[in-house]
């Protein structure tokens, strides 16, 4: 072995020696019989280095999983007896190898078992077993390996081909016959031997059994002696969560119901007697955790039995799994409310699956009735926050609760359908009483109390909120509470959660306020002052700001009597902050972005006539353009990188935050009707300067795209006066990017505009094509993914805009460019429909070429289109998808091939009979299509049903391709 090379496995070697080690041991799994020396090194144990034994099996593995059929049957033998002999010295090495070496022999066995098995070595667990016997590290490593077949064999994680899926099948039930009550008897003498003095591998042994059980005969486990043996291991204290995991795994076992009954109900009646039903007296918070899983198992698993005898129509056994899943409420409620919130999440599935029972049955008992209060008590209790919780810098464990409320949601939206109306009534009692005293009653209780009321809201389903009609008793109770929530003055507490649960619970049921329109202006100063968007949390603030537009969103109608006062007291939030005057601005711009669309929804919906509304959205948008006008100044002149990025952005944010204002409008209440078109044409006069600044082009260029979008939406035909020079400047040395985006505005304006902005289209069509074509055919480095996906993006745009010029009846733009350009780009058409394997672009091209036909192909079309046609147009609609790379099995590039049909089908429809004659006489036959093939294509062809032809094409070509 290259020695040098293995200097490089240490993890402390510095990284010379660790590339040398990676080269070594790439050339090594490639050799053809290097893996025989590392063979023999584990043989005879010429190595003390872990990292170079790890090495070796590593080595090993590779041959075993990837070459192993190129060996001769002498190889073979001498990989199965070096495993044997490294397995022997173990037995006799003063100190166990490093785990990971265990491991990774332990891997290596079980590629070997599973190659082998069924053929070559059928007495595998034989020879080991006859190895390892009882001594402990031998049991050690024949646990591990039983592991790694365990996971090669059925874990779900892996993904195998039907092939191996097949082969362990097979493998699984050969164990099956031979060799598992074998194995079976090994662990019970492992477990016998070990229990009181290796806990280590008696855990082990455990696992194995717990992972076997899944797929081998349960009455191998599932008897007295291996059953009495575990729960013997549950009460010493280093085997018991070992033990628990193992009998969950047996409970867990699919079987006929009534045996799986009374497997539980035997293991329920021992635990019970033994004291494990005492949660009280248990102080191990870990063990209680793998204890609640079980308990989990054990009464789904009663759940399952009961639903399987329901269905078969066996009551009496029925009855009698519903009476025991019943016996388990109180161990479950008990669980289920335990401080740790890991004991009460895994005990939640039964609770949820115990509920469902219970909204099938048509009467509820006492019992019943008192068990479903209780869950909900636990509920409740369970969904407070607790003294620890960090709210200002959450991490992992309060991310942990967050998901575990979400358990605790779904069991409260269970308990709703169990009983509606009991739901309520506890939600009532929790939140009246406490918002009672709210001053003196501690945060989180508080907190909760608000939570209740806002879950209610999805656990009592009804249409479009529509929470405060229909059913009177409901609508009260949630009106009162309502009324309670803004009434009490709770919107004061001094905690951010409660501030939060609040304005959350208002804007969910902001239908209230339509029934109580006179809370209204008390809401909307808790809102605007210190509560909400002026509160001292920035995170309340950011919250406030998306809640506060959904709230004036949602009751514009109830707004008319408080624009002005709102506007007035947002003025200060609106304020674009520059980077130079150093003070913190209350709210980041995301958030101004939500503000500045709630003072324009504010103003286009009010009932304010034309005059005063543009009036109010001039005063909104002008601080903005003086803003605008002086930024661009200081950034022309801004020498330092950083000052400029940080004016760009700002001046970014200007243009942003006009054009979120625009999103208020609609066609009920479009610019014009508001009388606002003036301002926002200002707007764009003041904006489109920006364009030709030298710097920070991207962040600015980007910025005022999106506002030119926004207005060709709003402003109709009155934004087509910029568009011109907007374009000649977005046009002015651009990168593929640049192009990929501003291509979606030209196609935006065409599909809008269509033969208004034909002559526009004419003028820039060339420019913007050579602006296209100078991209596509600057040289990259030939493999620089991001470029050439780019340029693929690119290429795609490019498409798209002649797919929306020629889609919008506006072939003229093309047609009027001059013979040689018109040829120019008909053949880069030609070129994305054959020559790039993108079935996307393919697809976009077949559809221009089908319209072109459809537009220039009849008698009366441009000169030589005609000839076009045959020329270029029939053979890519072949030569396409003759390529290796058209993939037909692809669901793209099967639409691609559909579009193809279109053009073949539109170039018959125009050309008749003379299309048919020359695939027939001079196309087809060039092709060395048999005359037979020849006459079906062109009947085919001739169907007046398209899908028929869509259909034969693609058989067509699936013959076609080798």
């Amino acid at each position: 072995m290259d020695e040098q090379a293995l200097l490089g496995l240490n993890p402390n070697a510095d990284s010379d020696f660790r590339q040398r080690a990676l080269a070594y041991f790439e050339q090594l799994k490639i050799s053809p019989d290097a893996w025989q020396v590392c063979a023999e090194a584990l043989a005879q144990r010429t190595y003390s280095d872990d990292h170079v034994k790890f090495f070796c099996f590593q080595v090993l593995e590779h041959q075993v999983k990837y070459k192993y059929s190129e060996l001769t049957t002498v190889q073979q033998q001498l990989i199965r007896e070096t495993l044997i002999s490294w397995l022997q010295a173990q037995m006799l090495n003063p100190q166990p190898e490093k785990t990971f070496i265990r491991n990774k022999a332990a891997q290596v066995f079980a590629l070997l078992f599973v190659t082998e098995y069924l053929t070559k070595w059928p007495k595998f667990f034989f020879d080991i077993l006859s190895v390892v016997d009882l001594n402990p590290r031998g049991v050690d490593l024949y646990l591990r390996i039983l592991m790694a077949i365990d996971s090669e064999l059925v874990d779900r994680d892996v993904v195998h081909t039907s092939e191996e899926a097949r082969r362990n099948t097979l493998i699984k039930d050969t164990m099956r016959e031979q060799c598992i009550p074998n194995l079976v008897e090994s662990w019970y003498q492992i477990l016998q031997n070990y229990q009181y003095t290796n806990s280590e591998v008696t855990c082990q042994c455990l696992e194995v059994v717990g992972a076997y059980v899944s797929w081998i005969d349960l009455s191998l486990i599932a008897n007295d002696r291996f059953i009495n043996m575990l729960l013997g291991h549950m009460s010493i204290e280093v085997l018991r969560e070992e033990a628990c995991d193992c009998l969950f795994e047996v409970v867990n076992k699919g079987m006929d119901p009534v045996d799986k009954m009374k497997l539980v109900e035997s293991l329920c009646q021992v635990l019970q007697s033994a004291g494990f039903f005492s949660i009280d007296q248990e102080e191990d918070v870990d063990f209680l955790a793998r204890f609640s899983k079980l308990v989990n198992g054990m009464g789904q698993s009663l759940i399952v039995s009961w639903s399987k005898l329901i269905k078969s129509g066996d009551i009496k056994n029925a009855q009698e799994a519903l009476q025991a899943i019943e016996t388990k409420v109180a161990l479950m409620l008990q669980l289920l409310i335990h401080e740790d919130d890991d004991i009460s999440s895994n005990i939640i599935g039964f609770c949820y699956d115990y509920l469902h029972i219970l909204k099938q049955l048509t009467v509820l008992s006492d019992q019943q009735k008192a068990n479903v209060e209780a869950i909900m008590l636990a509920v409740m209790k369970k969904l407070t926050y607790d003294e620890e919780y960090n709210f200002e810098n959450e991490g992992e464990d309060e991310a942990m609760f967050v998901e575990y409320r979400k358990q605790l949601k779904l069991l409260l939206d269970r308990l709703a359908q169990v009983s509606p109306e009991l739901l309520l009534a506890s939600v009532r009692r929790v939140f009246s009483s406490t918002l009672q005293n709210w001053q003196t009653t501690r945060f989180m209780e508080v907190e909760v109390a608000i939570r209740l009321l806002y879950m209610l809201a999805e656990a009592l389903p009804v249409s479009h909120g529509a929470h405060f009609s229909g059913d009177v008793s409901k609508a009260s109770a949630l009106q009162d509470m309502m009324r309670t929530l803004v009434t009490s003055g709770v919107s004061s507490y001094q905690h951010t959660s409660v501030t939060l649960e609040f304005f959350e619970t208002i804007v969910r049921y902001e239908k209230f306020f339509t029934v109580e329109p006179q809370h209204i202006p008390c809401v909307l100063m808790a809102f605007l002052d210190h509560r909400g968007l002026r509160h001292s949390s920035a995170k309340v603030r950011s919250r406030t700001a998306y809640l506060f537009s959904r709230f004036v969103k949602s009751l514009n109608k109830q707004m008319n009597p408080f624009i002005e006062d709102i506007l007035n007291r947002i003025q200060d939030l609106l304020e674009l902050s520059p980077p130079e005057n150093g003070h913190q601005s209350l709210l980041s711009s995301d958030d101004q972005l939500f503000i500045y669309e709630t003072a324009g929804v504010l103003i286009v919906n009010s009932e304010y006539p034309a005059e005063r509304k543009q009036a109010l959205m001039r005063n909104l948008l002008t601080p903005l353009m003086e803003k605008f006008k002086i930024l661009l100044e200081k950034l022309m002149l801004a020498q330092d990188e950083e000052r400029q990025t940080s004016l760009a952005d700002c001046l970014n944010h200007a243009v942003g935050f006009a054009s979120r204002t625009s999103k208020a409008f609609s066609n009920k209440q479009t610019v014009k009707q508001c009388g606002c078109s003036e301002v926002y044409l200002d707007c764009l006069q003041t904006f489109l300067p920006a364009l030709s600044c030298p710097l920070q082009k991207d962040i600015l260029r980007s910025g005022v795209r999106t506002f030119l979008h926004r207005m060709i939406i709003c402003l109709e035909e009155e934004v087509l006066p910029f568009i011109p020079s907007a374009s000649e400047h977005m046009l002015k040395d651009c990168e593929a990017k640049d192009l990929q985006e501003f291509i979606p505005l030209i196609n935006q304006i065409t599909a809008k505009f269509k033969i208004q902005v034909s002559p526009f289209l004419q003028q820039m069509f060339m420019p913007l094509l050579h602006a296209i074509f100078e991209v596509l055919l600057r040289p990259a480095e030939e493999n620089d993914q991001s470029a050439a996906l780019e340029k693929q993006m690119l290429r795609r745009s490019y498409f798209a805009f002649l797919q929306t010029v020629t889609g919008s009846g506006m072939s003229e733009v093309i047609a009027n460019q001059g013979a040689e350009n018109v040829e120019r780009v008909l053949v880069t058409v030609i070129q994305g429909a054959v020559e790039y394997p993108d079935p996307i672009a393919q697809k976009t091209c077949f559809i221009i070429l089908s319209k072109l036909v459809e537009l220039w192909g009849g008698k009366d079309g441009p000169v030589g289109f005609a000839d076009f046609v045959y020329k270029h147009i029939v053979p890519a609609c072949f030569l396409a998808p003759l390529k290796q790379t058209f993939d037909l099995a692809d669901a793209q590039t099967v639409l691609a091939l559909s579009e193809c049909a279109v053009t073949l089908k539109t170039i018959h429809l125009k050309r008749g009979p003379e299309c048919v004659q020359y695939l027939q006489q001079e196309y087809l036959p060039s092709l060395q299509v048999a005359p037979e093939i020849i006459q079906e294509f062109c009947q085919a062809l001739q169907q007046p049903d398209a899908k028929v032809f869509k259909n034969y094409l693609k058989v067509f070509f699936q013959r076609a391709k080798p």
